[in-house]
């Protein structure tokens, strides 16, 4: 038995213990629910609590414990079949040939790694074997328990909502660790790297070069790591592309909203919204095979020099990218305005656009603002498209016609390929993690700053 039919049987078991808890409370009350505290639904939640919880949560348990058991179990027998003079180092490596030779079966493994491997699918069987048998048995206790607990006065409605609030707060305590997690490790990470370089340096300096030589006789062994370039190519990129996402989604969420009839509305709006499930490797490709040489050609019959890879075709194309966002949370927002406000404007004799520019807009200001800081953060958080269309050269310009690159282009090149996090160069992805962090923690308190300025107004 897998895991996925054990899961799957657990939930079948839940299933039958919803209905088996609904129908015994029916037959303790002789099919009059006016009788029970909670309605009978309450009651089949409750036994399918009971029934497949605790069952679950032993099957959680086992995933989260299982893989240091049966490393501590398997590198234990294997030291002990080696004589016991092998270091931590190399017994790490060889529990991972064990684990490769478990998965393959490689014949070629030396006897005492083969022995290992079996070892090691032993135990995972015997585990298993004793979780399922824990779990089953777990699930048909509850059931039965559960079931014969139901009573007309038993609050069961109390029971489950109190089990669901907890669901809840667990649920909400995962994502509020996780981000505590996150930021934690790029804290970390990052006071490592400034161990190494300092923090003026990186802030203000404005030459980026984080290669980093082997030997210290070699040109380049000490790298630069001023991240102005990457902070100026950033900003660089994303403004064109709200330059060009913001007044198109814009004026497409007001036509469609106010002006628009119905069946057009119902056929543009997702024919719109497509352009947010597109891939953005194709967005990449079309940057680079059709925009870029059509920004250099055209350049080239004004008398410009365009580079093969520049900020205003990523710019361009991660615009069109993130109309999407602009345009249907602004329609959603602008639709959410009470007609009476329309209506008001229009009985004190203003027009339909004089209703929208002094009423509508100011009053769906806060959602606009919201949806733009999501299509700024969308951009700034953007990197295969600036990758195949801006470059990865780190020019300290303000030109949008030459080759830029960002912050998230260079933490990707900075991890990619086996790369030892001791070194300054791998850290600095950590760093430029940081500052981005902090970034976006800005614009959000600024956009909170506006939205709250409005709502006291129009509220």
């Amino acid at each position: 038995m897998s895991l996925v039919i054990l899961t799957a049987v657990l939930l079948l078991l839940a299933s039958i213990g919803y209905h088996v808890g609904r129908s015994r409370a029916l037959a303790v009350v002789g099919g009059n629910p006016r009788l029970l505290h909670s309605l009978p639904s309450y009651h089949g939640y409750y036994v399918a609590l009971w029934c497949g919880l605790p069952a679950l949560l032993l099957v959680g348990a086992w995933l989260a414990f299982e893989p240091t058991v049966v490393r501590t179990l398997v590198v234990t027998t294997l030291a002990e079949s080696l004589g016991g003079t092998t270091s931590p180092e190399q017994l790490s490596l060889l529990y991972n040939e064990v684990r490769n030779v478990a998965s393959n079966g490689h014949t070629s493994a030396s006897p005492a790694v083969a022995a290992a491997a079996e070892h090691y699918l032993h135990i995972r069987g015997v585990l298993f074997a004793a979780v399922v048998v824990l779990a089953l048995s777990a699930a048909i206790a509850g059931l039965g328990l559960a079931r014969r607990a139901i009573t007309a006065a038993l609050r069961t409605r109390n029971r489950v909502e109190r089990v669901m609030d907890a669901l809840l707060v667990a649920a909400s305590t995962v994502a509020i660790f996780t981000t505590i997690g996150i930021v934690l490790s790029l804290l970390f990470e990052s006071i490592r790297f400034f161990s190494a370089v300092s923090l003026g340096e990186f802030l203000f300096g404005l030459s980026w070069s984080p290669q980093m030589a082997i030997r210290a006789d070699q040109v380049g062994s000490s790298g630069a790591f001023g991240a102005v370039p990457l902070f100026a190519g950033t900003l660089l990129v994303s403004a064109i592309a709200l330059l060009v996402a913001v007044p198109l989604g814009l004026f497409s969420a007001i036509y469609m909203a106010e002006y628009a009839a119905p069946r057009f509305r119902s056929v543009v709006k997702p024919l719109l919204e497509v352009l947010a499930g597109i891939p953005t490797v194709v967005y990449g490709f079309f940057a680079a095979l059709t925009v870029a040489p059509f920004l250099r050609d055209l350049g080239a019959s004004l008398g410009l020099t365009v580079a093969s890879e520049s900020a205003l075709a990523a710019g361009l194309v991660m615009g069109i990218m993130i109309i999407p966002f602009v345009s249907s949370l602004s329609d959603d927002i602008i639709t959410a305005v009470p007609q009476s406000l329309r209506e008001g404007a229009f009985g004190l004799g203003a027009t339909k656009s004089e209703t929208i520019i002094k009423v509508v807009l100011p009053a769906a200001l806060p959602g606009i603002v919201g949806g733009v800081l999501l299509a700024a953060s969308r951009a700034i958080g953007e990197t295969m498209i600036v990758v195949m269309a801006a470059g990865l050269s780190a020019n300290l310009t303000a030109n949008p016609l030459q080759a830029v690159t960002t912050v998230t282009v260079q933490i990707v090149t900075l991890l990619v390929g086996d790369q030892e996090f001791d070194s300054p160069k791998t850290l600095a992805a950590f760093a430029l993690g940081l500052v981005l962090f902090c970034i976006t923690l800005v614009l959000n308190v600024i956009a909170l700053h506006i939205v709250r300025k409005y709502r006291e107004e129009y509220d």
